[in-house]
């Protein structure tokens, strides 16, 4: 395992995951490298269990090809009929009225709302399941009533999916595994 150190003017230490071999440990100026020591055996089962968790991750991401030009171009026309079908759908049932929906090839984000009620979404939720997919609509459609990740909202969403929680963790463990199968690549 590599161990990387970073020093600043900061008052406490803090270990980072960043990958299945590298740890981050960023420690204040004056903090002794006996005591940042101390503080990566003190935390080495909580270590051991993210860098197994990375190295999972690494190796689902390796059996993953790349998309080809042409797939992602016919990936994006097939999104754009899903999306637009799913936003009719439940728009109404949100409530709301909506303007353009597009799907882009982000980095980022998985979809996201201007204020004039144009809805974006990324190209990668087409290899999720489809509740996620959904979750991630009916997100975006909230947002045509608030703004903003209130108690309200979240109310919302949770009126129209009550097991978003579900397909919000779904994201966040599977997510990076859907952005190396799309994100290199442009449109």
């Amino acid at each position: 395992m590599e161990i990387e150190i970073i020093r600043s003017k900061r008052k406490t230490i803090s270990i980072q995951i960043k990958d299945s071999e590298h740890l981050l440990v960023r420690a204040p100026l004056r903090l002794s490298k006996k005591a940042i020591n101390e503080c990566i055996e003190k935390n080495q089962d909580w270590i051991e269990k993210h860098m197994e968790k990375a190295a999972r991750a690494e190796k689902e991401s390796e059996s993953i090809r790349p998309l080809t030009q042409l797939e992602m171009l016919e990936l994006t026309e097939r999104a754009k009929e899903v999306f637009r079908r799913k936003v009719q759908y439940y728009a109404p049932i949100v409530g709301v009225d909506y303007g353009r929906v597009t799907i882009r090839n982000q980095k980022t984000r998985w979809g996201s709302c201007s204020s004039k009620g144009n809805l974006n979404f990324n190209i990668a939720l087409m290899r999720a399941p489809i509740e996620v997919l959904d979750y991630v609509v009916v997100h975006e459609l909230c947002h045509r009533k608030h703004m903003n990740h209130s108690k309200d909202f979240w109310n919302e969403v949770a009126r129209v999916i009550p097991d978003y929680k579900t397909y919000e963790k779904w994201l966040k463990d599977h997510g990076k595994m859907l952005m190396v199968e799309t994100g290199s690549r442009s449109l």
